[in-house]
């Protein structure tokens, strides 16, 4: 093996059916009638996932072990076993409805890296390691990005362990029936160092198709608050109480909606608010409702304006709520992240020596980067997905700019790595 780095070694080994072939394997776990991927967090099907991924890495000679919230490890050592390693990767579990890329690109595109090192003859001194990380989709278990948070100190293990799911099941009893299929995997400490995380990843968005670019330079991520609201009026008869008498918890929701969108929106588009979860009790027609729950996912990539923001729906709920009341809890947090100007710097330059064009863009979603980011220096990379559709069965990218974001992040990570 050579030392360091050959001119666009590891790129060069990159094989775009290698990949792509991979991806469709996973896509195949949790697959859904409609073409999507339906994998919860710490599910059968993440279970499989994981294995059909650790089975991967073991054939090409990695270590495989995971860590005490589950996230996935697969090492490539280096010439300095005592080295902090360069990270990359992302994350398995999908929203019920989700499609066939979404964090899944960035764990294959890993691999495909790894892989590509070993092809090419590449030793680097530092270890280079992929990771999975546990429910970063937040579907199941909430907080989302729990395996990063817990991993990066900003969530306590037992807090995330005694998440519970709708069905009643803790995620420390869905974990331990994932581990009890692994029984071989290597159990290794949670408090691990980090040199530096890049994570590669579908855009989202519309913005590279729209340009026709392969490829976005993450800058950072926007900051998000989590909101859950609980409405309580009194159930009565729909058809013999009269309007005044009603305690309606639906129609107060909709009030506390309608004030919320109202007060929250703005006119540049820059605020991103949704209501994503919505249930009605007793939930029957001839009922009127007595409880209403529902979420808000708050995003402003400005700090003292989510802030604000967020600051305003407790105060705002409660006025509009009527006779009903109302709670309002904030499930989770995360300020605005700016990644480092050193991983930047390195990514860039991976993308011109491997000929690729490219932009500078922020990410409108959360990412597991954005704990990183906190704990070392930090980058993404975006490849284009058709229609900016993610979340959702249709979610789509073409084969080539799967490769080529692959070929520039397996660049960077061997110039990280030296």
């Amino acid at each position: 093996m050579a030392d360091g780095h050959t001119e666009q070694g590891a790129a060069a080994a990159v094989d775009e059916g290698r990949l792509w072939g991979r991806l469709m394997a996973l896509a195949a776990v949790g697959a859904r009638p409609d073409g999507g991927v339906d994998r919860p967090a710490l599910s059968m099907q993440d279970a499989q996932a994981r294995s059909l991924v650790a089975g991967w890495a073991r054939d090409l000679g990695f270590a495989v072990a995971t860590d005490p919230i589950g996230n996935l490890f697969v090492r490539r050592a280096g010439r300095d076993p005592d080295a902090a390693p360069v990270l990359t990767g992302s994350h398995l579990d999908t929203q019920p409805m989700g499609g066939r890329f979404d964090g899944a690109y960035g764990v294959i595109a890993g691999l495909e890296a790894l892989h590509a090192m070993n092809d090419a003859g590449i030793s680097t001194r530092r270890p280079v390691e992929l990771v999975a990380w546990t429910n970063e989709e937040g579907a199941r278990f909430q907080p989302g990005c729990m395996g990063s948070a817990v991993f990066t100190g900003a969530l306590a293990l037992e807090t995330a362990l005694a998440a519970v799911d709708r069905d009643g099941m803790t995620a420390r009893e869905a974990l331990a029936a994932v581990l009890a299929g692994e029984p071989e995997m290597a159990i290794r400490p949670a408090d691990a160092a980090v040199h530096a995380y890049v994570e590669a990843h579908i855009e989202q968005g519309p913005v590279l198709e729209e340009e026709g670019l392969p490829l976005g330079i993450v800058t950072g991520i926007q900051g998000c608050r989590w909101f859950a609201v609980e409405v309580t009026g009194e159930a009565a008869h729909a058809g013999t109480t009269p309007r005044a008498r009603r305690r309606d918890a639906f129609m107060a929701a909709h009030a506390i909606v309608a004030e919320l969108r109202r007060a929250l929106e703005d006119e540049a588009d820059v605020t991103r608010f949704t209501i994503g979860r919505f249930e009605v009790e007793p939930g029957s027609p001839n009922t009127v409702p007595a409880r209403v729950f529902f979420t808000i996912d708050l995003r402003h990539p400005d700090a003292a304006r989510l802030t604000d923001l967020g600051d305003r729906v407790a105060p705002l709920a409660g006025s509009a709520a009527g006779g009903c009341a109302v709670t309002v809890t904030q499930t989770s947090a995360s300020a605005p992240v700016v990644f480092a100007d050193p991983v930047l710097r390195v990514l860039r330059d991976a993308a011109v020596r491997c000929g690729v064009p490219f932009r500078d863009l922020p990410s409108g979603a959360g990412h597991d980067a954005g704990y990183l980011a906190a704990m070392a220096p930090t980058g993404m990379l975006f490849v284009p997905c058709a229609g900016g559709v993610s979340h959702h069965p249709a979610e789509s990218a073409a084969p080539a700019d799967l490769a080529t974001g692959a070929r520039v992040l397996a660049e960077g990570l061997v110039r990280l790595a030296e």
